[in-house]
């Protein structure tokens, strides 16, 4: 278990039944999480008094409501790296901090390299790993196919004032874009990929990460450099194991450029109890020299 222990910013304070309370700079929100199926110990004032609830729906779905009118958005801090925080309709606030641990990672990667290094960040939502890639000194493409998530990582990146950073933002399914890639005879020293369990393209294709992760993987292999420097693969599919994982990365990167293998899981340190939220998992590929 690899966990984001170094947030000041960010704390998971509390967890029970079904729900966590978080600290996101000075607003305390209260969210549901499904790995959360433990009682909740007591649900004392600062549960009840939380800034903002959400409840889920159960037609689907859900909606926020406020104990105190809150900014739109506002801003929080991993280190040199600067995040607009919003509550979204679908719960979520724009990042996940369970991700740290992958950032601190990548960024000693590509410190430690010694070259440069170009870095593709496929499904890339709002852009945590292109902003810490690029503050490492990387050139990034950042593609995914939400057009308001693209815009959201363009202002985390001024925000963590890499305005001027060589970043390329793209809209696009990032299946063709890798294929498009290919074609170009475009390469990257690392791969970063946080592909969803399900989803459809923009012309009603069909993505199942059980059937499609490792042809996507094999696809993926067309547009590493002769020198890779890593490949990082999120999943926060249900029931995908750490060792499914490693076997899918082992049968593609490592057989092709041998390296080294680390897959495991995320998580978030709970404040209160001292125990660890699981938050999905991992798996990293990283070259020998």
């Amino acid at each position: 278990m690899q966990t984001a222990h170094d947030w000041q910013d960010y704390e998971l304070l509390d967890t029970g039944n079904g729900e966590k309370l978080e600290r996101w700079g000075d607003i305390i929100l209260r969210r549901p999480d499904p790995q959360i199926i433990w009682p909740l110990k007591s649900e004392n004032s600062e549960w009840k008094q939380a800034d903002g609830h959400y409840h889920r729906s159960g037609s689907g779905g859900g909606q926020w409501t406020y104990k105190r009118t809150l900014p739109d958005r506002w801003n929080i801090s991993y280190g040199p790296l600067k995040f607009h925080i919003k509550p979204t309709s679908f719960k979520h606030t724009g990042l996940f901090p369970e991700q740290a641990v992958n950032w601190s990672w990548m960024m000693d990667k590509i410190r430690d390299a010694g070259r440069p290094i170009r870095v593709l960040n496929l499904f890339a939502y709002t852009g945590g790993a292109t902003v810490a890639a690029a503050s490492a000194g990387a050139d990034v493409c950042h593609v995914d196919a939400a057009k308001g998530m693209v815009q959201w990582a363009k202002e985390n990146a001024e925000l963590s004032g890499l305005s001027s950073a060589p970043i390329r933002y793209i809209t696009d399914d990032v299946f063709k874009f890798v294929q498009r890639e290919e074609r170009r005879g475009r390469k990257y020293e690392a791969i970063i990929m946080d592909p969803p369990s399900y989803g459809r393209g923009p012309n009603g294709e069909m993505w199942k990460l059980e059937e499609n992760l490792f042809p996507f993987l094999e696809s993926c292999m067309a547009i590493l450099s002769d020198k890779p420097l890593f490949v990082l693969v999120n999943s926060y599919t249900t029931g995908l194991s750490p060792t499914v994982l490693n076997n899918l990365l082992n049968l593609s990167i490592r057989r092709k450029f041998g390296g080294k293998l680390d897959c495991g899981e995320i998580g978030l340190p709970i404040s209160r109890s001292g125990m660890t939220l699981p938050c999905g998992i991992y798996g990293r590929w990283e070259s020998e020299a």
